[in-house]
């Protein structure tokens, strides 16, 4: 049986931005398990409505959304539209983010005699730069303001981020990642005080390394073995091994579920395998 059919979140609306990624739509899909509406906001209303009608040939209540999280304008409207639909939002789980390649380096550390087409430090682009803080840290901030306005003095309603291992120590060749993820620990906790007396808690999960059809080709090579960047990760993770998208669901649900966490407030939950507890020693 699901873990999510566990909890009971019947009536209650729970908006999802970056709803057709991999791993915002597996988690819808989990969720709507609780009974809850569940609203798939993304730009990419395709993969969004892919989700959705998953959702609701296996039962559950759901309705994709093509939404820009850059725009504040389009957010409202959206919210508009659900509110319609479906009434206004209980809990909004702020999914949306990712890199770019034109904020990433080449190398691990800066060397002397680097081959020309190296992507050092000093290449990094100022629009992607620009595209990954948006994007991740604009892109969470705009539909809270929106999306939290109906959230006020609701019984149970929260916020869920989602930060990453980054947040807790920046990982090699991703500076603007890093630090965006690490501005969304620093926003949970201040959003978590913010809200504190009008009764919307807000908490963030940080997933470790997980495997996805995204990544896999990342990890492993064509015989399935750990490419040199893998070993690095499972030689730094207690536990040995990768995590799978399932698990980071039971921390998830345990946020989102007021009958578990009712006083449990501006915490960035790490779901990594102990990465984040080991120094490397």
């Amino acid at each position: 049986m699901n873990i999510a059919a566990n909890h009971n979140l019947e009536n209650k609306l729970i908006v999802i931005t970056g709803a057709g990624g991999v791993l915002c739509s597996f988690l819808a899909k989990q969720l709507a398990h609780t009974k809850a509406n569940i609203a798939l906001l993304d730009l990419n209303f395709e993969a969004a409505d892919k989700a959705a009608k998953e959702i609701n040939q296996s039962g559950g209540k759901a309705k994709a959304y093509k939404t820009n999280v850059l725009e504040l304008e389009n957010i409202k409207e959206v919210r508009d539209q659900i509110a319609i639909d479906f009434g206004t939002c209980d809990i909004l789980i702020n999914g949306a983010g990712g890199n770019n390649p034109k904020a990433t380096t080449d190398n691990e550390f800066h060397q002397f005699d680097l081959n020309e087409t190296t992507r050092t430090f000093f290449d990094l682009d100022k629009s992607g730069i620009e595209f990954v803080f948006n994007l991740n840290y604009l892109g969470s901030l705009l539909p809270t303001q929106v999306f939290a306005k109906d959230m006020l003095g609701k019984q149970g309603a929260n916020i869920i981020n989602i930060s990453s291992m980054n947040a807790f120590t920046p990982l090699t060749k991703i500076p603007a990642y890093s630090g965006a993820k690490a501005a969304i620990s620093n926003f949970t906790q201040w959003l978590a005080v913010y809200f504190s007396k009008v009764g919307i808690r807000c908490n963030a999960i940080a997933p470790g390394f997980l495997v996805s059809n995204q990544n896999r080709a990342l990890l492993f090579d064509t015989e399935g073995k750990p490419t040199d960047r893998a070993n690095k990760i499972l030689t730094n993770t207690p536990m040995g091994r990768f995590g799978e998208p399932e698990e980071l669901l039971g921390a998830l649900l345990f946020l989102i579920d007021e009958h578990y966490s009712a006083f449990v407030n501006g915490v960035v939950l790490p779901v990594d395998g102990g990465f984040s507890a080991y120094s490397g020693v």
